[in-house]
């Protein structure tokens, strides 16, 4: 049964055939080795296992200093000055060449 070739009438009452084809049998189950390597997927594993474990084992860390939080504060802020930051579109189209 690798193809089968059906029959199929359209609205217009014309007939066309067609030819099925069963998908291989590699492309019915995705395997992690189609898309990692053994070393990439073992990497992800302990990876994955140490950021489960490193928590628990671990003493907890003392709070950072406060203008240090300020940061990703700055930094959103300068990106939306920038995203609503008005161009001159004639500067942009002209070539300095």
């Amino acid at each position: 049964m690798e193809g089968r070739i059906g029959r199929e009438t359209w609205e217009g009452g014309s007939d066309f055939y067609y030819r099925r084809s069963r998908p291989h049998e590699s492309d019915l189950s995705a395997s992690p080795s189609a898309y990692f390597s053994m070393a990439s997927f073992l990497l992800l594993l302990f990876l994955t296992a140490s950021l489960l474990i490193l928590p628990l084992v671990l003493p907890p860390l003392p709070p950072p200093p406060s203008l240090l939080l300020l940061l990703p504060l700055g930094l959103l802020g300068v990106l939306l000055v920038l995203a609503f930051m008005p161009s001159d579109v004639r500067k942009i189209s002209s070539s300095y060449l």
